[in-house]
C-alpha cells in the first residue's frame, strides 16, 4: 500500500509562511527522488521543487527560488516544503511526488494540500 500524505496547507496572508509535509509509506523512500508540484485553480499542474535521494542537490521553479526550500528526512520518510514570503499567485493545491531514482518509471502522487494566500 503506497501512500503519500501531504499536510500543512491552509490560509495565510501575503508575506506569510507555511511548511508543507509529505509522509511516505509503502516504498523505499530513500531511493526515490522527491518533488513538489502545484496546481492553481483553472491552470495546469506545474513543477515547483526537486530534491534527490541524499538531499544534497535541490532545484526550484524560478518564481519560488529564494522563497521556498525543499528538504527531506529519510529516517522519517518525509519531504518538506518551507514556503516563505508567500504571494497570492502561490495559491494552489500542492502535491507531493515520488520517482524512483534508479527506476524512473515508478512514480507516486499524494492527494494534495490546499494553500491559499489572501488577505
Amino acid at each position: 500500500q503506497v501512500q503519500l500524505v501531504e499536510s500543512g496547507g491552509g490560509l495565510v496572508q501575503p508575506g506569510g509562511s507555511l511548511r508543507l509535509s509529505c509522509v511516505a509509506s509503502g516504498f523505499t523512500f530513500s531511493s526515490y527522488t522527491m518533488r513538489w508540484y502545484r496546481q492553481a485553480p483553472g491552470k495546469e499542474r506545474e513543477w515547483v521543487a526537486t530534491i534527490i535521494t541524499t538531499g544534497d542537490t535541490r532545484t526550484y521553479l524560478a518564481s519560488v527560488k529564494g522563497r521556498f526550500t525543499i528538504s527531506r528526512d529519510n529516517a522519517k520518510n518525509t519531504v518538506y516544503l518551507q514556503m516563505n514570503s508567500l504571494k497570492p499567485e502561490d495559491t494552489a493545491v500542492y502535491y507531493c511526488n515520488a520517482r524512483g531514482a534508479y527506476d524512473r518509471t515508478n512514480e507516486y502522487w499524494g492527494q494534495g494540500t490546499l494553500v491559499t494566500v489572501s488577505e
